[in-house]
């Protein structure tokens, strides 16, 4: 489709299939167009009115100003998915071809007043645009379609306070919700007019908005310090192992890739395991092992598409688990319609986060669920990856190894005779270290290994002369 509307001297009727041509460019450019397939009607009348009772009625509009048509019509399915999630019942999308949103009500006026008829027709309560909106675009927008306008971000933060479940959780997603809500707050009745003139005000003048913004700046500052602290015990439990020498692998990827399966098949964890966006936010840390080297495995929150800024920040901490590993695997969902911009994603995320320069193994999971000729194209892509389904098992020794590969190796070389009794010591040369050749003498087993710094240390102190 022709992104410009430009228009030249020549006479109308020398090139009429031309002028027919960008008339119909144009009027593709300022309508709204459906996007097949969002509709979420259950099939099922006996849950119609549950149903009805207790999950909004949606509607969803994008504006597409770059890419594809494809990839604007992803992004909507993707944002639909992120609204069942977080409860909602999706009734129509739409998708306005522009070149940059609008600035005062996203869409523009005429376009909001025709998503404002979609809405009653449909019985919608709310919509969601696929965008992080500011303050004045969310008014205006309501204003118009006269039911309550949320954006992709807040939708997001939405799943994630659902799906918090630890301290630490809860109080980063807090975080988030009240960072992206303070420039966003609004007067009673747009004007302002409440005022406080009791207790903890600043004096008989000040607004009840002023109020709620001084609470909610003094609530921010009470969760970064908790936060903070939160992050001391976490680094603390991070050098606690660091002090093993036993190698970190983070597991990385898009949200619903399968990276909670891949956890349970690698090392026969318990983690939850759900078809659902964000199903795991607090970081699950297991011990694994591969071709006979132990490592630390560690779950990690999922990535999606315009992840907002204010959870990569709020969740800074927990992502130090990805920051200090030895090992990111990265894992691709191959059943996605979009494999490759999953990975473009993460990557952006994990660069962001200080991340970029971890060794990574792209694991592309869920190949039981991809067709053939996606995952030919895959393959020729993303040669260097390991095919897996965590659901099957189909790939995972392959995995293994690639992992075992990639694990960072031990460098000071030790040639000692360890003594019978210290079998504990030996015990850590085989879980954290590599075995070169062994053999059992009369004084004791002799060996020779490559292990850390450390434990060559012990090794010399406990060998016999």
């Amino acid at each position: 489709m022709a992104t410009t509307d430009a228009h030249d001297d020549t006479p109308a009727a020398a090139i009429p299939f031309q002028v027919d041509a960008e008339r119909a460019d144009v009027a593709d450019r300022h309508a709204l167009r459906r996007v097949i397939g969002l509709s979420t009607e259950l099939d099922d009348v006996t849950e119609v009115e549950y149903r009805q009772l207790r999950l909004e009625r949606v509607v969803l509009v994008g504006v597409w100003t770059s890419g594809s048509a494809a990839d604007a019509e992803c992004s909507l399915q993707e944002l639909a998915a992120l609204a069942e999630t977080a409860g909602a019942k999706v009734c129509e999308g739409l998708v306005q071809r522009r070149d940059k949103p609008d600035p005062a009500t996203y869409i523009g006026s005429g376009k909001a007043i025709e998503l404002k008829d979609v809405v009653l027709a449909c019985g919608a309560d709310t919509v969601i645009c696929d965008g992080e909106l500011s303050p004045g675009q969310l008014i205006s927008l309501e204003d118009v379609v006269k039911v309550k306008v949320i954006d992709r971000t807040a939708v997001i933060l939405d799943i994630f306070a659902q799906h918090a479940r630890s301290r630490a959780g809860k109080a980063q997603v807090e975080l988030a919700q009240l960072r992206y809500l303070l420039p966003r707050l609004r007067g009673w009745g747009q004007a302002l007019s409440r005022t406080g003139a009791g207790i903890g005000t600043r004096g008989a003048g000040e607004t009840k908005l002023e109020t709620d913004r001084r609470r909610i700046r003094a609530r921010i500052s009470k969760l970064r310090r908790e936060a903070e602290a939160m992050s001391s015990i976490r680094r603390t439990q991070r050098q606690s192992r660091s002090r093993s020498s036993m190698p970190a692998v983070a597991i990385a990827g898009y949200t619903n890739a399968g990276k909670s399966s891949l956890l349970n098949r690698l090392t026969g964890a318990d983690v939850l395991v759900q078809d659902a966006l964000f199903a795991t936010l607090d970081p699950t840390v297991r011990r694994a092992s591969a071709q006979g080297r132990e490592y630390t495995l560690a779950d990690t929150v999922g990535f999606v598409r315009h992840l907002p800024h204010q959870l990569v920040d709020a969740f800074a901490s927990t992502l130090e688990e990805v920051t200090d590993s030895d090992v990111i695997m990265h894992v691709v969902d191959a059943s996605d319609p979009d494999p490759t911009g999953q990975l473009a994603t993460v990557r952006a995320v994990l660069a962001d986060v200080g991340a970029a320069q971890v060794s990574e193994l792209v694991v592309v999971n869920k190949i039981d669920a991809a067709d053939e000729p996606t995952l030919t194209a895959l393959r020729s892509s993303l040669a260097a990856a390991i095919y897996v389904s965590a659901k099957t098992g189909e790939g995972i020794d392959e995995l293994q190894q690639a992992i075992a590969a990639a694990l960072p190796h031990p460098v000071t070389e030790v040639d000692v005779c360890v003594p019978f009794d210290r079998g504990d010591v030996l015990s850590r040369v085989y879980r954290d270290g590599e075995v070169l050749t062994v053999r059992h003498d009369e004084a004791g087993t002799t060996l020779r290994a490559r292990v850390s710094p450390e434990l060559a240390g012990v090794l010399r102190s406990v060998a016999v002369a």
